[in-house]
């Protein structure tokens, strides 16, 4: 088991980096806890054709630039 893995490596270690070893998985707990606070989900906006008869293109939107024609 996993658990059983890091107990025996953490017995190797001198005091001073046992404290560092507690001190990161108190972090680690506080940062992926289960109980951490739920975000609300915000009401859905956007989707498909909401601009429909708002915006406009022009006929030639995808014909080339006369300013770019000597780069191309």
């Amino acid at each position: 088991m996993i658990e059983t893995a890091i107990l025996k490596n953490v017995e190797k270690l001198p005091e001073s980096v046992k404290q560092a070893v507690l001190d990161y998985t108190e972090f680690l707990v506080n940062r992926y806890s289960i109980e951490a606070p739920k975000i609300e989900k915000t009401a859905k906006r956007g989707g498909l054709g909401i601009w429909q008869g708002k915006i406009w293109m022009s006929d030639d939107f995808d014909q080339p630039l006369e300013d770019l024609k000597d780069y191309m």
